[in-house]
């Protein structure tokens, strides 16, 4: 472990290298790199106000897990914010630690908060997956855990979105006595995949459902055929622009921030690098992105007494009906499930002062 940092924002500076697989003679063609990645994230994390130790921690698989960990700089009593459980929280597919950047302040007030990129996503390393659905999860899995292990936290609020959300109830039906609290926002990989409507009111509830937006259904076009991203990364110098075009919403969403392309640039760097993440993402997805592996089917193995939250934007994409099942599962005792209004697919953005809000009052409710 590397010692704490001494001032409020501590960025290690650490070597990157290129990879020197088959891509490695891409960055000619295609306009990003590692470094590229770490000087467009370090614009974003520089609007960070509290304590952030950002550093690589390393897995005994020798992969390396981009983490940083925050704490409130102003603390009457240091040693009672260390006494309180952390908040670890895991991004969704394609995404990496930045896009948490309206949450990271609000959240560390009162408890250590962890973001980290999770395996073959963002700065973290990019290994070969398996094609193997089970098998890929595992990995990632596995990773969650010896990510765990290596920064010493004991047991902790765990928080996923998206894909991460599918991943973070994974974990916790596999190392239940590490998670006290699970909350799951617009978490993909629910549901089963539908079959042809059985009657007309089925029919009728699906077209009440906002439609994918077009990025995820460029998404879902070829993830049968080829790895999710492939598309940006084949679009060589025109990737920025097509990021530009498929997520305008991203500079709307934090424009009170950043009043260029920082934010479409940070996902496009993210998500030109070497295919590793996705290639997981593949292998548990079926074609047009429902997960072979439906945690719906696998949610009952969740202790009955771990407390979980499942929170949803009221415009998003995701079927909220998903957390309903889960309550007719688990029951209501120790499930709850929030809806976030006038907020899509990434609430966490669209609405952060009542995303942190929601947040912090679970966290509050643990200790």
């Amino acid at each position: 472990m590397d010692p704490t940092p001494t001032a409020p924002v501590a960025l290690q500076n650490d070597c990157e290298t290129e990879s020197s697989s088959i891509w490695s003679w891409w960055p000619s063609w295609r306009p990003t790199s590692m470094s590229l990645l770490k000087a467009t994230e370090s614009k974003i994390l520089s609007c960070i106000q509290n304590n952030l130790w950002a550093r690589f921690v390393t897995l005994p698989t020798q992969d390396r897990i981009w983490t940083l960990t925050l704490t409130n700089k102003v603390v009457p009593k240091p040693v009672e914010q260390d006494s309180k459980m952390p908040l670890v929280m895991v991004h969704g597919f394609g995404g990496g630690v930045g896009l948490w950047i309206r949450n990271l302040d609000a959240l560390c007030r009162s408890r250590p908060v962890y973001a980290f990129d999770l395996l073959g996503f963002g700065r973290s390393s990019r290994p070969s997956f398996t094609s193997d659905a089970s098998k890929a999860e595992e990995q990632f899995v596995n990773s969650i855990e010896q990510w765990r292990e290596s920064v010493g936290v004991e047991k902790m609020i765990l928080l996923g979105h998206s894909l991460g959300g599918y991943l973070a109830t994974s974990y916790a039906i596999q190392y239940p006595s590490r998670v006290s609290h699970l909350i799951l926002v617009d978490p993909w990989g629910f549901p089963e995949r539908p079959q042809i409507q059985e009657n007309q009111s089925q029919a009728t509830e699906l077209v009440k459902r906002p439609s994918p937006p077009n990025w995820v259904k460029a998404i879902l076009s070829v993830v049968s055929l080829f790895n999710p991203l492939a598309v940006i990364r084949a679009a060589g110098p025109w990737g920025p622009g097509l990021v530009n075009r498929f997520r305008p919403d991203f500079r709307r969403k934090f424009e009170d921030l950043f009043d260029d392309d920082t934010m479409t640039q940070y996902i496009y760097h993210c998500n030109a690098q070497p295919p590793s993440g996705e290639v997981g993402f593949r292998a548990m997805a079926e074609s047009l992105g429902w997960a072979k592996r439906p945690m719906l089917q696998r949610v009952h193995l969740l202790p009955s007494s771990m407390p979980l939250t499942m929170l949803y934007g009221a415009q998003s994409w995701v079927d909220s009906s998903s957390g309903d099942k889960v309550v007719q599962v688990r029951g209501p005792a120790h499930t709850k499930v929030l809806m976030i209004n006038d907020a899509s697919h990434h609430v966490y953005a669209d609405q952060p002062e009542k995303f942190n809000k929601v947040v912090e009052n679970i966290c509050n409710s643990v200790n």
